[in-house]
């Protein structure tokens, strides 16, 4: 089967091509961060008018970059959620306007399940269970993966994730949109150690096991230290490699925690921040001294895109052939701003159950 996906969470239109035979196609990526640098950050509004103007010309390009038709198409899929609520809904009516005209299905799918299932699709050799790390920005969670939609969470941040914690430091030390790739630029060129930052709950991790985040103190901190004293360019740099070298050093022990807690050996990375040097250093040698295996995505695959919501729809509906079609003529559609990775489990239990 021939499955378009289509990704508008946020403020990347990701379209791609995926053949349940032959594999990925063709993908096409648009990036709106220019549109967003001069405020900061990512405005809704803005988003989603762009999106409108992006996805079809995006599908065109997949459909001509791979040699076929819209006709060829045997099932449409879009991110459903989470993510910005018009967004969302600029790809979901695409998907079921294209899935209504084709008389085919429109298949909703999660955002972080998309992003969890990625590395799937380039290395066949991964297999089922796995530990997996999302981080993002705007999620930070760790979950044991026993099978598609079989997902228990370990641990997850109580406050900022990992990408926000990024970005909101990189605006403080007035770095450019978007903030985490600035940070990281900048902290190669700095020494850590100059500055002495927290690890926030890791010494909690090791009295009590807990796999739980929180970067809010951290990102605290360094506005302490900013306010404290006007800091040069040297420092600056320094103050961004410690950071980073903080944030890092927190995911990549308690990622290899959850691997001991779990009695599990492989470990899959995925999502914006999970394109990091540093830390896929740190997971890659943790995991050699460990004996644990380190998967990612290819780096144009971390963020968000097409390919990873065509290949999570192939995999679910190989499971199961009715998985969330809605029939959007006589039933509308609709999208999940938020939503929670672990009703997936819920929704695939109710279907082994009936089944």
């Amino acid at each position: 089967m021939l499955i378009l996906g289509i990704e508008t969470s946020c403020d990347e239109s990701g379209v791609a091509l995926y053949d349940t035979d032959r594999g990925l196609l063709g993908n096409a990526l648009y990036s709106q961060v220019s549109l967003h640098a001069d405020y900061g950050g990512v405005v809704p509004e803005l988003a989603s008018r762009d999106h409108v103007r992006r996805v079809l010309p995006l599908t065109r390009d997949v459909l001509v970059q791979s040699g076929r038709s819209i006709g060829d198409l045997g099932a449409v899929a879009y991110t459903q959620g989470p993510g910005l609520a018009g967004a969302l809904l600029v790809g979901a009516s695409i998907a079921h306007g294209l899935g209504y005209a084709l008389r085919i299905p429109a298949v909703g799918i999660h955002h972080l399940e998309g992003h969890l299932l990625s590395p799937l699709l380039f290395t066949p050799a991964l297999r089922f269970p796995f530990v997996a790390l999302l981080v993002s920005g705007g999620h930070s969670q760790l979950m044991r993966v026993r099978g598609i939609g079989q997902y228990e969470l370990l641990g997850e941040t109580h406050d900022d994730a990992a990408g926000e914690a990024f970005d909101k430091t990189a605006k403080l030390l007035g770095l450019g949109y978007p903030g985490g790739p600035a940070l990281a630029r900048l902290a190669d060129g700095g020494r850590p150690g100059r500055f002495n930052l927290p690890r926030p709950m890791l010494e909690h991790m090791e009295r009590t096991g807990d796999l739980n985040f929180s970067f809010s103190g951290l990102k605290t901190a360094v506005v302490t230290l900013f306010n404290r004293q006007p800091l040069d360019a040297i420092e600056r740099a320094d103050l961004a490699a410690e950071f980073q070298c903080a944030i890092v050093e927190v995911l990549a022990r308690k990622a290899l925690e959850a691997l001991r807690q779990t009695g599990l050996t492989q470990l899959v990375v995925a999502g914006g921040v999970g394109a990091n040097r540093l830390l896929r250093e740190r997971l890659a040698a943790g995991g050699r001294r460990s004996g644990y295996d380190v998967h990612y995505p290819p780096l144009e695959f971390c963020t968000d895109n097409g390919a990873m919501i065509a290949f999570a729809a192939a995999l679910r509906m190989q499971q199961d052939p009715g998985f969330r079609i809605q029939d959007s003529a006589k039933d509308g559609f609709t999208v999940r701003p938020r939503w929670d990775l672990e009703e997936l489990k819920a929704a695939s239990s109710a279907l082994s159950r009936s089944s």
